[in-house]
Parts: C-alpha cells; sequence; structure tokens
C-alpha cells in the first residue's frame, strides 16, 4: 500500500489470471479498463501519479479499479480472447456484475466484454473510443508497436498528424523522449495492437444489453465524432454525450467528464 498526498491509500495487485491491477478510493466498485500503453503492468512514478489525478475525482464516489492486460500475451491473440480473461478475472473478484469505464483502447476492450460477456457489466461507460479504430489510429500504432518491437525508436508514431508548428515539435519531444518510456516487452504491445487492428464491432453493439454511456472529444484525433455517434446508435440502451472543442486526452479530462460519469452510474 502506499499513499498519494499523503491521502489516498493506494491498494496494488493481481487478479485472476494475471491481469495487474491497483485500486484506490470508497464506494461501490467501478473497473477502469487502461487506455493504451506499452506495458502490460501497472505503471510507476510520473504515469502512476497522473493516472490516479485523472481518475481522482472519481474515486470520491467508487473504489476504482484500474485494470491492465496480463503480461506474457500470445501472437494471435484476439480481442475477443481479451475480453474473456477479463471476463473471467471480474466474475473471480466480484462475483455479480460490475460498473466498467474503458477509455480509448481500453474501451474496445469494454466494448467486447459487454458483448460477449452481458452478465459481467452492470453499466458500461466508453470514452474517446469506438466500435473499431479508424483507419489513421491503426497505422499509428502498428507503426509503433512493430518499431518497437525491432528496437527502434517508435514513440513519434503516436504524434499528432499536422503541419502545425506545435504538432511538429511534440513529435520531435516524443522521438527524443523514446528511450525512456520503451516497451519492457515488446512482443506484448505488438500482440495487443494486432488484437486492436483486427477489431470491429460493428455488427455486434446490438449484442451489448447492459445501459451504456459513450463519451468524445469533437476534435478526438482518433475518433471522428461520427465514429462515437454509430457506437451509441448500435448500443440499444445508450446516452452520447459530446464535449466540444477537445481532443483525445482532453475529453477524460474536461470539467464534466467525472461528473456526467457518476450521474450515469448512479442511476437506478
Amino acid at each position: 500500500m502506499s499513499k498519494l498526498d499523503g491521502a489516498l491509500a493506494v491498494d496494488e495487485g493481481v487478479l485472476a489470471h494475471d491481469l495487474p491491477y491497483f485500486a484506490f478510493g470508497a464506494g461501490p466498485p467501478l473497473v477502469f479498463l487502461r487506455w493504451f500503453s506499452p506495458d502490460h503492468a501497472n505503471p510507476s512514478r510520473w504515469i502512476r501519479n497522473s493516472e490516479i489525478k485523472t481518475l481522482g475525482p472519481l474515486a470520491r464516489w467508487f473504489r476504482v479499479y484500474a485494470v491492465t492486460r496480463a503480461p506474457g500475451m500470445a501472437a494471435g491473440t484476439s480481442m475477443a480472447d481479451i475480453a474473456a480473461e477479463h471476463a473471467r478475472a471480474l466474475d473471480a473478484e466480484f462475483g455479480a456484475a460490475v460498473d466498467v469505464l474503458g477509455i480509448s483502447s481500453g474501451g474496445s476492450v469494454a466494448l467486447q466484454l459487454a458483448a460477449d460477456h452481458p452478465g459481467v457489466v452492470r453499466r458500461l461507460v466508453v470514452a474517446a473510443s469506438g466500435y473499431r479504430l479508424e483507419e489513421q489510429a491503426r497505422a499509428d500504432q502498428m507503426n509503433y508497436a512493430e518499431a518497437a518491437a525491432a528496437g527502434r525508436r517508435a514513440l513519434h508514431h503516436m504524434a499528432p498528424h499536422s503541419a502545425a508548428v506545435k504538432d511538429r515539435l511534440i513529435t520531435a519531444a516524443m522521438w527524443l523522449f523514446d528511450p525512456f518510456v520503451r516497451p519492457r516487452n515488446p512482443a506484448d504491445t505488438l500482440a495487443f495492437v494486432r488484437a486492436e487492428d483486427a477489431f470491429d464491432l460493428s455488427d455486434r453493439l446490438g449484442d451489448i444489453k447492459a445501459p451504456t454511456l459513450v463519451i468524445g472529444g469533437e476534435r478526438d484525433e482518433f475518433y471522428s465524432t461520427e465514429s462515437f455517434r454509430r457506437t451509441a446508435d448500435g448500443i440499444p440502451r445508450s446516452l452520447l454525450s459530446i464535449y466540444p472543442n477537445v481532443g483525445h486526452v482532453a475529453a477524460i479530462t474536461h470539467p464534466r467528464f467525472a461528473r456526467d460519469i457518476v450521474d450515469f452510474l448512479d442511476e437506478s
């Protein structure tokens, strides 16, 4: 157990089927399925603190379980395989349906989980994510994962695509920063990226029975508003919230983000 800012207790461990997690806050469980991350492990140092800070407002209302994919992911693993592993782990840990929040790549896992294993998910929130990756995002992630697996600099592949000076500076900074954040096991990264590359739930959205909230930024760099709308429209019991003038990351730090989730999950 550790402390954040001397007040927030954080417990760390591993769920069944080797899914790393840490938990903090108090209240009913809220399972957060992590966004794209190079390592199938709990984050450390500044990445850990940033994640806890982002989710902190939710921890005032829920016991937040931040869960990531299991290490040692086999080549050829599908998103359905990943969802099944999560379903078994959550059932073993909680023994009842729980609220699930999936952000970005975690949203892909969450949607597959809710479609394939409806008994595990009570209510679902999908943020900065959709029924499938769009072409540019798929290409960026694959270029990143393949470069990392080959031992080359890779992080710049995830930079914004723009001729703007700001985005060019971000690309350069990510190229320089790459050696400090390389995956510990690039094979895990590549296996997950290939699973998400093939992920497409366009014909399965109607199988999601859990009430669902889809949240997206109007200027998301990886998903269009049309993708958010199609995701929500395909789920029978869904709501859609588009935050104006914000991108992929800013959507989850938006002032409305935590409040919208709390209000939605608090509905009977």
